[in-house]
């Protein structure tokens, strides 16, 4: 068989702290229309994402791929990093 479809989902994000041993959070911004007011907001969402070899660091953009639960709260696979960011 050639490509085979998934149904996983795909975030994008902010590294804002590291949580331990092969763990980032990553910080998810989106964009969604409020119903009463009629408003864009922002809505925001940390995910823990499983980094096997350490290599995000605070301030990175990355990418992550939703996988089979690694903890009680890790359940995305880091996928690339796509800015480096500054961290001080």
């Amino acid at each position: 068989m050639s490509e085979i479809s998934s149904h996983k989902r795909l975030i994008q994000g902010k590294v804002v702290s590291i949580a331990g041993d092969k763990s980032a959070v990553v910080l998810v911004e989106r964009k969604v229309l409020h119903p009463k007011y009629r408003k864009i907001v922002k809505k925001f969402k940390k995910y823990i994402v499983h980094d096997e070899s350490n290599k995000s660091k605070v301030g990175d953009v990355v990418s992550a791929i939703e996988c089979r639960p690694i903890s009680k709260r890790k359940s995305f696979e880091l996928k690339d990093i796509l800015v480096s960011g500054v961290s001080e």
